[in-house]
């Protein structure tokens, strides 16, 4: 039996999904994060996330050799999840989050977490109707 640890408990996979919801979408614009994953981890953890429903990818049109990754429906559903990791880690940690991590908060200002997860599932919605219908 799978849980959600098996799939996304590690730092990489956290980072990958963090980065599909901010707009990356390429090979080349996840190994662009600040945190510097490997080109052999990068390929391991974006098999191992489309294995386990997490993503899905589509070829480019221009390129056949590039893949544009998005967050499938079962992927959009652990922006809850990221944003309470995130929300603790604010919260009790005696550190600052890295500033990728802080750009969510900064966006939420006013309105609850309910809204605010609403409005952001339903961006990435958004984002991945242009990518899938381009």
């Amino acid at each position: 039996m799978v849980n959600l640890l098996d799939i996304i408990g590690d730092k990489w996979s956290l980072i990958i999904v963090r980065d599909l919801f901010q707009g990356k979408k390429t090979f080349g614009e996840f190994l662009l994060s600040p945190e510097k994953i490997s080109t052999t981890v990068l390929t391991s953890r974006l098999k191992f996330l489309e294995i386990g429903g997490i993503i899905d990818h589509v070829l480019s049109k221009k390129d056949k050799k590039v893949k544009f990754y998005y967050l499938t429906d079962k992927g959009i559903d652990l922006f809850p999840v990221i944003y309470e990791m995130k929300y603790w880690s604010v919260k009790n940690l005696d550190k600052e989050c890295h500033q990728v991590s802080q750009k969510g908060f900064k966006n939420h200002q006013s309105g609850t977490s309910e809204v605010f997860v609403q409005t952001n599932q339903n961006n990435y919605l958004e984002l991945r109707k242009e990518l899938l219908n381009a």
